[in-house]
């Protein structure tokens, strides 16, 4: 029998007590951007002088039990820890059964007939043996109502912390522990729109915060981490989960102080906040801002396809209206449309990006600006060296004139011997040509290259 029918067929009756389950007086929250987070809790323990097992229920059901540590805030030097258990036997119905074979339990039919005796099997239907020695089949579609006289031991309904203490103060200790728990995430999501000349973008930034540790953290101090951590843990796969697009709304004051630490950046929530189990939960990480944007078109041949690159690039300083440490996320960008209704325009992801650093966001492919790109010549001239020719084309059928960026990608010692155009060198090996297509016009540019290696 598997664990859902019982859930279906059976109501569980059983009574619970957690001795010494002890509430949360302060909860912190780290998140990193890997899944994971790092938990702090501060509880108010009354310890008798000697030993003493206390109990922290409502820990996260992902816990690495490994990363627990739990000191006395109160007096650290009078609290020594002998022993700690990580208990995560949780009560259902199969665990139950399994728990109760060779032990008595009584159960409701739907004919309303009592059955009572030792459980010998559960594997698929009861089997049970009454007090007369009479083996008794009961079909799991007929039961109505399973009976347990108590919860057997070692079994919990939440996982749960033990500690034996040796305490050499008795009275309430302010007790800090905390964890490493996978099952939390957050992201940057950023939206914008682009005005009509595509020159300006109003921008705003949300933080998505994904809950899947089995844990609720109530008025928690939250506290973000961007940057790539590294663990030594193996990453568990994180559940896809649909998210909606979400057009731009409007922002009020910074929620987040933003910090340098470490080799990271932190941003500390500026009030408490409560993550359910189970939520995305989404917080605005700056007021939106309007900031000055080019749009560029890009055309790399190398693919040999015809697509132009649409691509919107700003500059991530004060003096534009941002200046601040962007954290990797989505960035999704609309416009307004001839009937003032905002439409979706393109998305991209951008990396983590410090200030003073440039954002160019790739949104799709032109649809009226094709290019064409093709070798002309191509010779050896000795072992290490060949020359090469190419011929680029970009047509334009728009009403306007457009810019658009060639771009080329060269390999070993190279040198342009000859161009039609005028081009510049974007790293080792890359070059670009900027062009200025006439509306419905065609801009044709060839180029020699010499190679050496």
């Amino acid at each position: 029998m598997t664990r859902n029918s019982w859930l279906a067929v059976a109501a569980i009756l059983v009574w619970m007590l957690i001795p010494n389950g002890i509430g949360a007086d302060e909860v912190a929250l780290t998140i990193y951007s890997g899944d994971f987070a790092l938990v702090r809790e501060v509880r108010t323990v009354a310890l008798p002088k000697g030993r003493e097992s206390i109990r922290f229920a409502d820990v996260a059901a992902r816990i690495d039990p490994t990363s627990v540590q739990i000191r006395s805030l109160t007096a650290p030097e009078k609290v020594a820890i002998l022993e700690q258990n990580y208990e995560y036997d949780l009560v259902d119905s199969h665990r139950l059964l399994q728990k109760f074979l060779e032990r008595n339990i009584r159960l409701l039919a739907k004919d309303e007939r009592f059955f009572e005796g030792t459980l010998l099997s559960a594997a698929d239907d009861l089997i049970l043996r009454d007090v007369s020695g009479q083996i008794k089949i009961i079909k799991a579609s007929e039961v109505q109502i399973l009976e347990f006289p108590q919860l057997p031991e070692g079994l919990i309904s939440r996982p749960t912390l033990v500690w034996l203490l040796d305490s050499q103060r008795s009275g309430d200790h302010q007790m800090e522990v905390s964890y490493l728990t996978d099952g939390v995430d957050w992201h940057a999501e950023y939206v914008a729109t682009v005005n009509q000349n595509d020159t300006r973008l109003e921008l705003g930034g949300w933080v998505s915060i994904d809950n899947r540790s089995g844990a609720s953290f109530q008025d928690a101090h939250l506290k973000l981490v961007a940057g790539d951590v590294h663990r030594l843990a193996p990453r568990r796969d994180a559940l896809e989960l649909a998210r909606a697009d979400k057009a731009p709304v409007g922002m009020g004051a910074p929620q987040f102080e933003e910090e340098a630490f470490f080799e990271y950046h932190l941003y500390t929530l500026t009030r408490p906040a409560t993550v359910a189990d189970r939520q995305i939960k989404q917080l605005t990480l700056f007021p939106t801002a309007e900031v000055a944007v080019k749009k560029i078109l890009t055309y790399d041949g190398r693919a040999g396809d015809a697509q132009v690159q649409v691509n919107l690039e700003f500059d991530n300083k004060q003096q534009n209206g941002l200046g601040i440490p962007l954290p990797e996320g989505k960035l999704r960008v609309y416009k307004m449309d001839g009937d003032e209704s905002l439409q979706f325009v393109g998305e991209d992801l951008v990396a983590h990006t410090p200030k003073d650093e440039k954002v160019r966001v790739f949104l799709g492919h032109a649809f009226d600006v094709v290019g064409e790109r093709k070798q002309t010549q191509s010779r050896k001239l000795t072992d290490r060296s060949r020359e090469e020719s190419y011929e680029i084309r970009i047509r334009n059928h728009k009403s306007e004139t457009v810019e658009v960026v060639a771009v080329e990608h060269l390999w070993g010692d190279w040198t342009i011997l000859r161009s039609s155009g005028d081009y510049r060198q974007k790293d080792a090996h890359t070059v670009e040509f900027p062009l200025q297509v006439p509306a419905d016009g065609e801009v044709v540019i060839d180029y020699t290259v010499h190679f050496r290696w």
